[in-house]
């Protein structure tokens, strides 16, 4: 499968070098503001840069085909290649926390066109934390439940992963409290308070290749599935149902 990469920072940098490693996938190219450098070195290939400019992004999109776009930029970029997406059908996993209602709903409609993947937090651990305080929240519905999230120094808003956590338990966001120290790459701690009993349920990245593992199960299992608009969770609770089922 032919990825295309929108961003280049941090995460991004760290999830093309995961890619380039799995033999399912190859990175065809790679989209930043300013197009510069013009090759980066990812792993042991060079893959070519271009600018994420409106004016000539299709041109370039056109020329040098994917299948599928992973996206570790800013939620503004969704305005330059949107529009591709629906035109070409290309598959869409997108890692973004800061969407505004209405580039959410923009990402929804793409949907209709092609396979999208929303995921503020795309590991696969974190994704696995929310499905299980779920369902313990659906068994202890009486429990009180706090969300504590740490993050790196430099980190100024409340993680979105800790915003998606509150709202899948349908308790308020006033329930979070973040914590900002250090280099820290990202802590989730749910805590359901019981009458006699303390659960935790917590997730640490060490680094920010797990977000790199988790775009590669995200492209792999979203291939299978028809066009949509899916969340992580989908896709692993269509991994349980089918070992529910007894599938492989």
């Amino acid at each position: 499968m032919k990825i295309g990469m929108i961003g280049f920072g941090k995460a991004g940098s760290a999830v093309a070098s995961i890619l380039q490693q799995d033999p399912r996938y190859q990175l065809a190219w790679i989209a930043t503001r300013s197009g510069k450098p013009e090759l980066v070195t990812v792993g042991d290939a060079e893959v070519p840069v271009v600018a994420l400019d409106a004016a000539t992004f299709g041109e370039w999109i056109d020329a040098h085909a994917v299948d599928a776009l992973v996206d570790f930029s800013a939620a503004a970029s969704v305005a330059v290649y949107g529009e591709h997406v629906k035109r070409l059908g290309l598959m869409l996993v997108t890692a973004i926390s800061s969407y505004d209602a209405a580039q959410l709903a923009y990402i929804q409609s793409l949907s209709a066109h092609a396979r999208v993947l929303c995921s503020p937090n795309i590991t696969v651990g974190i994704n696995f934390l929310i499905m299980a305080a779920k369902l313990l929240r659906e068994i202890a519905p009486f429990a009180d439940v706090e969300i504590l999230e740490q993050h790196f120094r430099d980190k100024s808003e409340v993680s979105g992963t800790a915003k998606k956590i509150a709202q899948s338990l349908l308790v308020d966001e006033d329930r979070i409290v973040s914590m900002r120290l250090g280099g820290i790459v990202g802590h989730h701690e749910v805590i359901f308070g019981f009458p006699h009993q303390t659960v935790r349920l917590i997730h640490e990245s060490i680094r920010r290749e797990a977000f790199g593992t988790g775009t590669a199960f995200a492209l792999g299992d979203l291939q299978n599935c028809g066009n949509g608009f899916y969340t992580f969770d989908d896709l692993l609770m269509l991994r349980v149902r089918k070992h529910l089922a007894g599938g492989a």
